[in-house]
């Protein structure tokens, strides 16, 4: 039985090896979309925060309708942390948000308190 399952494994490995740079990618992002990211975006004017989004399940590059060329913002849904605290508060609900790669820096990063 042990044999079975590590031949498994090593076939598994095999066949993702065998997958181009962008499958694996794909793989990945469906493995972390399943089990879920609890992200933070933070963003920023000059050196200062401005605001905050917490719980974030992901962040997803727009893609154009016609063709399949990303489009030059990203956008995601989390809870938007007013008084930048890092906790969901009464009366912080969860939004819909977008920002444009032109746009004030910002940083999205995976809650270390989590």
């Amino acid at each position: 039985m042990l044999r079975i399952k590590w031949a498994l494994m090593m076939i598994s490995l095999l066949l993702l090896g065998a997958c181009t740079q962008e499958t694996q990618n794909r793989f990945g992002r469906a493995l972390q979309n399943w089990t879920g990211t609890n992200g933070v975006l933070e963003v920023y004017a000059g050196d200062k925060l401005v605001r905050r989004f917490i719980q974030i399940d992901k962040l997803t590059t727009a893609v154009a309708t016609q063709g399949s060329q990303p489009r030059p913002y990203r956008y995601g849904y989390g809870i938007f942390d007013a008084n930048l605290n890092m906790k969901k508060d009464p009366g912080e609900k969860k939004v819909y948000f977008e920002f444009s790669d032109y746009s004030t820096p910002y940083i999205f990063f995976e809650d270390p308190l989590e």
